[in-house]
């Protein structure tokens, strides 16, 4: 399934795409998509529910676009409630390892993403007081389903509930100049838009051959796939798992192929009035104009 959320900030409501395409609103189902959701096998529930009660589900739209969706005057959430962590992968595609000059790792390295940092696909690119280097990341993110603990690689996707697409934002000043964690650079409000879909593991067979993209004001920055993970999403989950439990709907960011910004000659980073828009197979597109702070 594909399941998104809707609405003004803070008062999302939870919705589905029908297999015709449609957009419903799923309120009537009594929960959002967040940690007991995911728990309980929420997604099993409500795929069940649909079989009896999507006739009855008010009607969004008739495509879940964003273009539906602004003709009918609604905003797409991010397609989770905020989880209890943000993960996220450095140096995981082999290409963007070379560009930033740097050694393949010998294991992944983790860093946080401040939860507060959450927001919509389409919602505007905020830049941070005193950012002269921001930075665009497109990302495949993976949402945990059933609680992780010590769990083995062979069982790791057992426990993933599904995919969506990420923009990992950064500003690199604050990441590498300001002494202390990435996580400085990593967490200014807007830096983590999810989405527009939240998609069940189901409907994505195989996470390590989906392409992925960016564009810059229409110019193409970044286009590769998720075989060049240099450690994949089972490696991933399996790996975190060993210094941390994860919980249903916490959310880990496998990391950026070539041609961020930062990578460029010269570097190119966002200004205001840029556009940036992005997409991975079968999760979507997102779309986010940068705005002065």
């Amino acid at each position: 399934m594909k399941l998104f959320r809707y609405g003004p900030v803070d008062q999302e409501r939870p919705g589905a795409v029908l297999p015709d395409g449609r957009a419903i609103d799923v309120s009537g189902f009594g929960e959002d998509y967040g940690e007991r959701f995911l728990a309980t096998g929420g997604v099993e529930r409500l795929r069940q529910w649909l079989t009896t009660h999507a006739a009855q589900c008010p009607v969004l739209a008739p495509a879940a676009t964003a273009e539906d969706f602004r003709g009918a005057g609604l905003r797409f959430g991010p397609p989770l409630t905020r989880p209890s962590k943000i993960l996220c992968v450095g140096l995981n595609y082999r290409d963007h390892a070379a560009e930033m000059g740097a050694t393949l790792p010998a294991e992944p390295k983790l860093f946080m993403k401040a939860t507060s940092a959450l927001c919509g696909p389409y919602d505007a690119l905020e830049l941070p007081r005193g950012s002269t280097k921001t930075d665009y990341e497109v990302e495949l993110a993976v949402v945990i389903g059933r609680r992780a603990k010590y769990v083995s690689e062979a069982d790791a996707l057992g426990h993933v509930a599904g995919y969506v697409l990420c923009n990992d934002y950064s500003e690199r000043d604050f990441q590498k100049n300001r002494s202390g964690q990435w996580v400085k650079g990593k967490s200014a409000d807007t830096f983590a838009p999810l989405g527009p879909f939240f998609v069940t593991a189901d409907e994505v067979p195989d996470p390590q051959a989906l392409s992925l993209w960016l564009d810059v004001n229409g110019e193409r920055r970044q286009e590769s796939s998720t075989r060049e993970m240099v450690f994949g999403v089972a490696r991933l989950v399996a790996y975190v798992s060993q210094f941390m439990t994860l919980l249903p709907g916490d959310v880990i960011s496998t990391g950026t192929p070539a041609g961020v910004g930062m990578g460029r000659t010269p570097p190119g980073y966002l200004q205001p009035g840029d556009v940036v828009e992005y997409g991975i197979e079968g999760l979507g597109v997102a779309r986010q104009e940068v705005v002065a702070p």
